[in-house]
């Protein structure tokens, strides 16, 4: 037998050394890929976001622990273990420690936010306010609705738009259905208590629902006292004019407020001769109702009295925001001030034949099917209504039933 015989080997040797090489080889492409994907899979970086107003990282688990660091409302940490009621976090500053986990929210409810804020970034102002206390806002109308932005008593917010939601009740206490409540269902139950939130934006650019009973309207003071009890929603510097002899003082709100005349003003009280005469909008402090605002008055400057008067008033309408101010010259082209542009006021007024506006079940807005536009100029100390020539002004919705107007040349014995 040759030595060939004996070096080479077997066939059947080599067919099951080549099939271990194999399935080694195939182990070790599937234990790197693994590997691989575990390791992406934990290299995507989590964040949260606190919701407290402020609170303190710690560096264990356990009733006694050490202060590591302090985040604030608002501030992005980095995720780096989770535990069941705790989150470890790391600050951008680098601090390291433990958080609850209900004082945080997580990335989808900041995106949520931030496209609200997008959404709403040019809306217009209809009035602005300051937060009474600490106060939270809300994703959507509602105490139960996620919150994130926490506003501080004092912060001054712009009020962007009105809902009404219905009130949280206790366990166990019926109502009606707002949505059946005019088809008259579930008639034996009262109807819902309703309760109404803005949307605001805040401070510094965050935008949020919040409850209207803990934010207080900016009102001048100078015509605060001509609310005779009612709430005035918005007032609007519509001009200003000049009065040497008038007393003034700056309010709080940056707003000019008059403590002359009869308002007993201080000595050594520093003058200002330019005087804002307003437009306000007036409503009840019933929460719920189907318009923003049921009155209108412009108040306009006495020069003689330096005192604020009545100039127009409108009252029993169905007002909804927000009021445009601007300048315009006499449509009719009559009058030496023809060409004069002049101060000029707008808004919108629930139509007669426009069915009751009910709020969005799931947003709580109010948007009503048909409005009509009225539009007026100060004209001196007058407040004219434009209209089309020849156009008699078109019938609008009223709160409260308008008493019949008797026919021209028909009196009463």
């Amino acid at each position: 037998m040759s030595s060939d015989s004996h070096s080479s080997p077997a066939p059947w040797r080599q067919s099951r050394s080549s099939r271990c090489f194999f399935a080694v080889a195939a182990l070790c492409v599937l234990t790197t890929a693994s590997g691989c994907s575990r390791f992406r899979a934990h290299s995507q970086t989590q964040y949260v976001y606190v919701i407290a107003k402020n609170s303190i990282l710690r560096d264990r688990v356990a009733a006694v622990s050490n202060r590591t660091g302090e985040v604030t409302n608002g501030e992005k940490l980095e995720v780096l273990e989770r535990d069941r009621r705790f989150v470890k976090v790391k600050t951008p500053k680098g601090e390291i420690g433990w958080l609850e986990a209900r004082l945080t929210a997580d990335q989808q409810l900041a995106d949520q936010f931030d496209t609200l804020r997008k959404e709403h970034a040019k809306d217009p102002v209809v009035a602005t306010a300051s937060a009474t206390d600490d106060v939270y806002l809300h994703i959507l109308p509602g105490r139960e609705t996620d919150r994130f932005y926490r506003l501080s008593g004092g912060d001054a917010m712009s009020l962007l738009e009105r809902a009404t939601v219905p009130k949280p009740l206790p366990p166990g206490v019926a109502v009606a259905d707002a949505s059946h409540a005019a088809s008259g269902a579930d008639a034996s139950a009262p109807p819902p208590a309703m309760e109404d939130w803005w949307l605001v934006r805040g401070p510094h650019g965050e935008t949020g629902w919040i409850y209207s009973r803990l934010i207080d309207v900016n009102v001048p003071d100078a015509i605060a006292r001509y609310a005779e009890g009612q709430r005035i929603v918005g007032a609007y510097v519509l001009t200003r004019v000049e009065d040497p002899d008038a007393v003034t003082s700056q309010a709080g709100n940056g707003q000019a407020t008059t403590v002359g005349g009869d308002s007993g003003a201080s000595a050594g009280t520093p003058a200002s001769t330019d005087i804002p005469e307003y437009v306000t909008v007036v409503n009840s402090w019933k929460s719920g109702l189907p318009y923003d605002f049921d009155e209108v008055r412009v108040f306009i400057w006495n020069i003689k009295k330096h005192r604020y008067e009545t100039s127009f008033r409108e009252h029993n309408i169905e007002g909804y925001l927000p009021v445009k101010l601007f300048k315009s010259k006499d449509p009719y082209g009559k009058g030496p001030d023809a060409a004069q542009e002049l101060p000029t006021f707008s808004y919108k007024v629930l139509a007669a034949d426009a069915p009751q506006p009910t709020p969005d079940p799931k947003t709580g807005e109010i948007k009503p099917a048909k409005t009509i536009t009225k539009t007026y100029r100060l004209e001196g100390n007058i407040c004219r209504r434009i209209l089309p020539p020849n156009t008699p002004p078109p019938e609008e919705a009223h709160p409260m039933p308008e008493p019949k107007k008797e026919k021209a040349g028909k009196r009463k014995r």
